[in-house]
């Protein structure tokens, strides 16, 4: 039997940060120890000063295989993921083709990640127009829960759902028990901006945000609270962008109502004061908001009103990010940002004067929760998967693009100053990334709940 120790001075665990010595066996922790002592039988992997994290958890990621791997694909978010601190993805519906709206869909996913994956995985399934048949499907197959977009998502073959298509599945999922994911934004005031922008110049960011206002976003959640209060079942409220919305969530979450919340490492690290006009490597959906609007964003995670925070790895061909033309109506809208997420939070939380432990709540505990996955994955804690991150909270670099480790390697980050630096990945005890190189063979397997 594999037995290790693995010993820091700080090791980040649920109760707080400290010196401690966490006993791995097979794969999995077998106990947590405060204090440095290795007992006899066990290997000793003693990493100082440096901060032993858990593994982080993303459940907002576009992988986009099969069909897609041209934009990125399992063998290189994964990579992407070990070297950024991650050790379990969850990965979105769309952009895969085909999309995983059925369990013969799941069925082709799974036979693309096989053996290319450098972390674990599990995968949304879909609900789009009359598929209602095939929730339940899914569920037994072992989706971890389900994505809707209220809008269309610029994929043909991932329908958007009105209120009509959304009474129609509610029954469904909440039967299975599992959460909805919404992309909640509403076509209504899209539309409305969109009227008054007729002539606009697009390469102007101020543009595209006004294209965006919060009141698509503040429209949409209104709905999904009602509708989840009618049906009782679990909606959780992607990539939210508009701290707007905060007060009805935070009431709605007070009522007793079954809502999380996820925001984005770009809302909290980015403010559009700071996008330059023509710079499309910024475009996501919802946008990336204003200063004000990014502070309550903060107060709203220290609150709880947010839950967590998940990438939305949103990767695309460079030419579909129209960098030639700086058109921001054209360009396909997502932010790449697996290999960066942590430093890029870590950053912001180190400026905030934010403790370390903030990272292993809202990057790891809470995503796996939200994905099922709290009782293996998530936190060092006994019977957990020894999933484990060194991380050097004291170090500082320049992101460069050899980093980043995904398909197309831009970013919006490249160039910043960053803090934070990954130094090794553990997947159920085995190293997985080294100091900039990868370990092994890819050895991610699939979380079926």
């Amino acid at each position: 039997m594999v037995r290790q120790a693995f010993l820091s001075t700080r090791v980040v665990l649920p109760e707080g940060v400290g010196p401690a010595t966490v006993l791995v066996a097979e794969g999995r922790i077998e106990s947590v120890a405060r204090g440095l002592a290795v007992p006899e039988g066990y290997e000793a992997l003693d990493f100082g000063r440096d901060c032993i994290l858990p593994g982080l958890v993303d459940t907002h990621v576009h992988i986009n295989e099969p069909g897609r791997a041209e934009w990125e694909g399992f063998a290189t978010a994964t990579r992407a993921a070990a070297a950024g601190g991650y050790t379990t993805l969850v990965d979105m519906p769309l952009n895969c083709l085909p999309e995983t709206t059925t369990v013969a869909a799941l069925e082709a996913k799974r036979a693309a990640a096989h053996r290319k994956c450098w972390v674990d995985w599990a995968a949304w399934g879909g609900v789009v127009r009359d598929n209602q048949a095939h929730i339940a499907p899914l569920a037994a197959a072992g989706v971890p829960g389900f994505k809707c977009f209220l809008i269309y998502p610029g994929i043909e073959g991932f329908t958007m759902v009105d209120e009509a298509q959304l009474r129609a599945a509610l029954p469904h999922v909440a039967a299975s028990g599992l959460p909805l994911l919404v992309h909640a934004e509403l076509a209504g005031p899209l539309d409305a901006a969109a009227t008054s922008l007729a002539g606009a110049d697009w390469t102007k960011y101020a543009t595209y945000l006004a294209s965006r206002p919060d009141e698509a976003e503040l429209a949409a959640i209104e709905r999904m609270i009602g509708l989840c209060r009618e049906f009782r079942c679990r909606i959780h409220i992607v990539h939210l962008s508009s701290a707007k919305a905060l007060a009805m969530l935070g009431n709605a979450r007070s009522e007793g109502l079954p809502i999380t919340v996820e925001t984005c490492p770009h809302y909290l690290h980015l403010a559009a004061e700071q996008v330059p006009d023509g710079a499309t490597l910024f475009k996501c959906a919802p946008p990336i908001r204003n200063q004000t609007n990014q502070d309550c964003l903060w107060e709203g995670l220290l609150t709880g009103v947010i839950d967590l925070v998940a990438s939305d790895h949103s990767p695309c061909p460079p030419e579909m990010k129209r960098l030639d033309s700086g058109n921001f109506q054209q360009a396909w809208g997502g932010i790449a940002g697996l290999s960066a997420s942590l430093p890029v939070m870590w950053t912001s939380l180190r400026e905030r004067q934010l403790p370390l432990g903030y990272l292993a709540r809202w990057m790891a505990e809470q995503p796996a929760k939200l994905a099922g996955l709290g009782g293996r994955k998530g936190s060092i804690a006994v019977g957990r998967d020894a999933d484990l991150v060194v991380f050097d909270p004291e170090a500082s670099f320049t992101l460069t693009a050899d980093r980043l480790h995904y398909r197309h390697a831009v970013s919006p980050y490249l160039g910043e100053r960053l803090w934070g630096v990954v130094k090794a990945t553990f997947l159920r005890g085995n190293e997985v990334f080294r100091e900039g190189s990868f370990v092994g063979e890819p050895t991610g397997t699939e979380l079926r709940l």
